[in-house]
């Protein structure tokens, strides 16, 4: 088969996997985990192939037209170069892997056949965004992902938790989708076309008459999409939905979307100087703002939602700098090590029976219980905090390497002020993401106090799948520099000296000053014991995993246990602890701002309906019936009434008449 054959099923058998599976779920339901995992699973031996074969040298570009529409046409096309084949390898591996864990993490849930088929469905379409060459195309994909992230966040919508989560994701990222649609259309406009190529040739000769405009429309779109301030709020509350789903949407698809987005039209935001500045300062404020609050929760996913968050802020801070290579790069290496610490979190929060890490810390031995989840979730934090030589180390230097050469003027890709800020932000935030992956760590494995509950061995699909992303977790850093660089433009992957050595060292800085403040309030406070109840005082205890394995059956309602007195995270945050563990009051800001005067509005407008306009027409209708009534009474039937009747008004005709006649 042809390169272009294989690219197109790539995205065509997860699309018919869903099919299938939709229309044989509830008929032959033994067919659901064959058509969960096969479909994927031959989708990521065909990208990989599409991945060889285009080698990062000669770019996949083809197309034919899909309907004629009389101006810019829109067509089926292909565009598929170094970055877009390495990037569909990793969705495919995510989404395999999130398949076959699925099979053991939801293996009695009812609604495991639609819930498999939706996932296969999310795949396709995040496939159908990276291999588009058409950005109507791409939109179809795009806004495919946001209908199946509204129905896998609600897939425990007996939940309020659930539902109020599917419908904020969906709403938050169609806000954001409105201008995004906008603006490709601007730039459709002023490019003459929706394909890709013609696109980035028009801005190359400068054919774009309005850059900003259509740059700061599609940042929009992509802060919504890739959950980056100010539209990241969905995401944490997004973790109402199975642990599986989060993997899958934390690190492959959906967030992942926006930052490739802007990777594969850089040329287009780079044509404007201010897009780019206001870029560094969403990734800037992004970054800072999640790491303190990922410091905060109590929730272990809503530590790493907002870890995911924080992460995406240094792939946008990479694209603020003009360099989408380690931007890509950071993309690849967060989506192996995320979609590590999500799953091992469902394992943990299993053998829990709690997603609180306040709960945790008070259970001894809760590593000795999951052991593949401890060792495996260690790597992955190490990782994500950035501790060579593992893969986040080199992936995130690179970003604060591309950040140091636009600071100090070596490249002019974008402007210093981007660069510097950049620079600090990531600097600060390498602090923070060692502080919170700490924290984490010492929490969820470091308790004391009673032996933690035994719900035996987790199956054995789940354990696997957590080895599987540990490889890329600890190798892909070392693996990048020999056979990464072919499919990144040739560009030089290794790390620059300075940022190396101050990036690790506030990362280690940040982990010993939370493993001190841990070992000092530990020793200084007395702990509650477990099974003490108390509400939690800022709300944010997080909520029990929906789908215990053991039962399977939904289990939401608030932490009964007291928030832990020896949290690190108190102590280091101090009097700001109460507004991180809320977001900053984002939420609260937002539904004074935005929720209650459209619920001012609605109530208005119903009281102006039923009060006013239905009063008219209750009205029109009972004034006929009030005339019908009266001349229905003077139908009688008797003679002598009508003829009464008739005198009568002839002679108040014939009085009206001399009257008239007299005054004139």
């Amino acid at each position: 088969m042809t390169t272009t054959t294989l690219a197109v099923l790539v995205p065509l058998l997860p699309f018919l996997g869903a099919a299938a599976g939709l229309l044989l779920g509830r008929t032959a339901p033994g067919f659901a985990r064959p058509l969960a995992v096969l479909p994927p699973l031959v989708a990521l031996a065909l990208a990989a192939v599409v991945a060889v074969r285009q080698g990062g040298d000669q770019t996949v570009n083809a197309a034919t037209e899909l309907t004629p529409t009389g101006s810019v046409p829109i067509e089926l096309a292909l565009y598929i170069d170094g970055f877009a084949a390495l990037v569909a390898v990793l969705v495919a591996f995510v989404a395999t892997c999130v398949q076959i864990y699925s099979t053991g993490y939801l293996r009695d849930d009812p609604r495991y056949p639609s819930y498999a088929a939706l996932v296969s469905l999310f795949t396709s379409a995040m496939l159908l965004v990276v291999y588009s060459g058409d950005l109507i195309v791409l939109l179809v994909g795009w806004e495919i992902m946001g209908i199946c992230s509204y129905f896998l966040v609600g897939h425990y919508w007996e939940t309020p938790e659930a539902r109020a989560a599917s419908l904020k994701a969906f709403l938050v990222t169609k806000l954001g989708d409105v201008p995004f649609l906008i603006g490709l259309f601007a730039l459709a406009t002023d490019a003459g076309s929706f394909r890709i190529t013609k696109v980035l040739d028009a801005v190359a000769h400068g054919g774009l008459d309005h850059p900003t405009l259509i740059a700061l429309l599609l940042l929009a779109g992509v802060a919504g999409k890739s959950a980056q301030f100010p539209l990241h709020t969905w995401l944490p509350d997004a973790m109402a939905g199975p642990t599986p789903v989060s993997a899958l949407i934390h690190a492959a698809t959906m967030v992942a979307a926006g930052v490739y987005f802007i990777a594969r039209l850089l040329p287009v935001f780079e044509a404007s100087q201010a897009a780019m500045v206001v870029l560094a300062v969403m990734a800037a404020v992004t970054m800072i703002g999640s790491g303190l609050a990922a410091l905060a929760q109590d929730d272990i996913k809503r530590v790493l939602a907002y870890s995911t968050i924080g992460q995406l802020g240094y792939m946008t801070g990479a694209l603020a700098v003009g360099d989408r290579g380690a931007a890509v790069f950071h993309l690849l290496s967060h989506g192996a090590f995320k979609a590590l610490l999500f799953l091992a979190a469902g394992v943990i929060i299993h053998a829990a029976g709690t997603n609180s890490l306040a709960a945790m810390s008070r259970m001894k031995d809760l590593s000795a219980r999951v052991p593949d989840a401890y060792w495996t979730m260690t790597v992955a934090l190490l990782a994500l905090a950035a501790i060579p030589p593992f893969s986040g180390f080199f992936s995130k230097e690179s970003v604060l390497g591309a950040a140091e050469h636009v600071a100090t003027g070596h490249t002019e890709h974008a402007p210093g002020a981007a660069g510097w800020i950049t620079l600090v932000a990531g600097l600060l935030t390498a602090l923070l993401t060692a502080a919170y992956a700490t924290r984490l760590w010492l929490l969820a494995f470091r308790g004391r106090g009673t032996e933690a509950p035994d719900h035996g061995r987790q199956p054995l699909t789940m354990t696997v799948v957590l080895w599987v992303l540990a490889a890329p977790s600890l190798a892909l850093g070392a693996f990048s520099y020999r056979v990464l660089p072919d499919w990144f433009d040739g560009r030089d992957l290794t790390p620059t000296l300075t940022t190396s050595v101050v990036g690790t060292g506030v990362a280690l800085i940040g982990g010993l000053v939370t493993y001190a403040a841990w070992r000092h309030t530990s020793a200084v406070t007395a702990r509650v014991p477990l099974g003490a109840v108390a509400a939690h005082p800022e709300g944010d205890a997080g909520l029990v995993e929906a789908e215990a394995i053991a039962t399977h059956e939904p289990a939401y309602g608030d932490v009964a246990y007291a928030p832990d007195p020896a949290d690190p995270g108190r102590l280091l945050l101090g009097p700001l602890h109460r507004h991180a563990a809320v977001g900053f009051h984002l939420d609260a800001l937002y539904t004074a701002l935005f929720v209650r005067p459209v619920q001012a509005g609605a109530t208005l407008v119903r009281f102006l309906d039923r009060e006013v306009v239905e009063t008219y027409v209750r009205g029109a209708g009972t004034l006929p019936r009030w005339l019908g009534t009266a001349v229905r009474r003077a139908q009688t039937g008797n003679l002598q009434t009508y003829v009464s009747a008739l005198l009568a008004g002839t002679v108040v005709l014939a009085v009206a008449v001399v009257l008239v006649a007299t005054g004139a």
